[in-house]
């Protein structure tokens, strides 16, 4: 399981200042997993960051720079993509990816436990 090391501690910063959320940390996705109040929001996979966002912004988001669809089973799952480095490498792309997860991450719904 390789995940950046230096961008899981961007993102574990970066959370660590709001206010009123749990965050659990998982390792899944073949990377590590960032669980705002029990509901995936954000992974680290290799150098890539993995986003959970809203499907209303999927046009928007799709024309960012550094933007990869994520592929199941040959489906794309329209709340979820990647997003290589050149996506975030200036603070206001990373604020923007951290953003819209949060947003999300507050009407998501979470995933049946097993």
């Amino acid at each position: 399981m390789a995940y950046n090391i230096e961008l899981a501690d961007r993102v574990r910063e970066r959370l660590s200042i709001v206010h009123d959320i749990e965050v659990e940390e998982k390792k899944m996705f073949s990377g590590l997993s960032f669980l705002v109040n029990g509901k995936m929001c954000i992974n680290i996979s290799h150098d890539n960051l993995m986003c959970r966002y809203n499907p209303e912004l999927e046009e928007e988001v799709s024309e960012r720079q550094g933007f990869l669809p994520m592929v199941m089973r040959g489906k794309q799952l329209k709340d979820y993509c990647y997003v290589e480095p050149i996506g975030f490498a200036k603070p206001e792309d990373f604020e923007y990816w951290i953003k819209i997860c949060l947003e999300y991450n507050e009407i998501a719904k979470s995933s049946k436990k097993k």
